[in-house]
């Protein structure tokens, strides 16, 4: 219950949401009563010629009084109109059912991926979109692998999208010393991270520029091993083949070198992890990858909202009977001849 003047308050009027909004526009439709009364009182008024004495007559405050009447009938309107706009608060709580995926991110940060036939290069349009893809998903378990010559865990299965986004803006070229592509040690570490996971889908997601070229294990067996651990593995095969621009020269000027994707090797993995292979040659494509790894591994997440709303409207409803009651008290007693005298 609102206190006597909690309701009255700015902040509290603006709190509520309103069942009937345009009610309010009443409101300083009110103002205009008193004027139209009194055009209407003074067009009817039978004029009487009288003449009265030179000078000022006496101002007393009092006189004012006569006002009082209105001003109440006016606060009673005021907030009957309040009331009618049925004012609310409504308190809303989520639940969340269903189980989410686990999903793991292993992204290449080789120096390759500096190549600018995705803009502004490989890596930054890689991470642009993987943010995307995290910021698309919901109740799922997401961690992070970065690899080049070596392969690292940055971030764990988790549901910290925030923390999995700033690692994911970390991600920059060169910050694993060994260059290189080491694909097979990748899957091994992202095995490693999925193998004890108790959700029904463990989804890996592999994406690289190049063949591999680093670490002792092997792609396809390191493919074939995440499969026994049940994991579904999808391959993206980033950038163009042929010539690509890469940097400038001393003198400003464009420098291109030549490039290829071992798409076959990538398409095998995909084929041994049970999953799926995407080429992506510009950053729309690589989107529109994404997209469809989305789809593919969709959550049964179900959500259910719960809203109480409660009511306020008999606040101002008192408050206008009220002033309704007064203005009957000030209007047929004695006091509508103390307030005209």
């Amino acid at each position: 219950m609102l206190t006597l003047l909690d309701g009255l308050r700015y902040s509290t009027l603006t709190s509520y949401s309103w069942e009937w909004p345009r009610v309010l526009l009443l409101l300083p439709a009110l103002l205009l009563l008193p004027a139209l009364r009194w055009l209407l009182a003074h067009r009817g008024r039978t004029r009487l010629g009288v003449a009265f004495v030179a000078g000022r007559l006496r101002t007393d405050w009092s006189a004012l009084l006569r006002f009082l009447p209105d001003m109440v009938l006016l606060l009673c309107l005021a907030f009957a109109v309040l009331a009618l706009a049925r004012p609310q608060r409504t308190d809303e709580r989520v639940v969340q059912t269903g189980e989410g995926i686990d999903i793991l991110l292993v992204l290449d940060v080789s120096g390759s991926m500096e190549l600018q036939d995705l803009q502004p290069n490989r890596l930054e349009a890689a991470k642009r979109v993987a943010r995307e893809f995290v910021a698309g998903r919901a109740g799922d378990r997401i961690g992070l692998v970065a690899f080049a010559g070596d392969a690292y865990s940055l971030a764990p299965l988790t549901t910290d999208y925030d923390l999995l986004r700033e690692n994911l803006s970390e991600l920059r070229l060169g910050m694993i010393a060994n260059d290189g592509t080491a694909i097979g040690t990748a899957l091994g570490v992202a095995t490693n991270r999925l193998r004890d996971s108790r959700s029904r889908t463990k989804v890996c997601i592999l994406l690289s520029d190049g063949e591999n070229t680093a670490g002792n294990l092997d792609p396809l067996l390191a493919a074939q091993l995440a499969h026994a651990y049940g994991l579904r593995l999808y391959t993206i095969g980033v950038g163009q083949d042929g010539t690509v621009p890469f940097g400038k020269d001393e003198f400003g000027r464009p420098r291109y070198v030549e490039t290829r994707l071992d798409e076959t090797a990538m398409r095998q993995l995909a084929m041994a992890g049970g999953g799926q292979f995407f080429r992506a040659t510009d950053t729309e494509a690589l989107r529109e990858v994404f997209d469809q790894i989305n789809r593919l591994e969709k959550s049964e997440i179900k959500q259910t909202r719960y809203r109480n709303t409660t009511d306020h409207y008999r606040y101002y409803l008192a408050w206008s009977l009220a002033f309704w009651l007064f203005w009957l008290a000030v209007k047929n007693t004695f006091l509508t001849n103390s307030l005209e005298d």
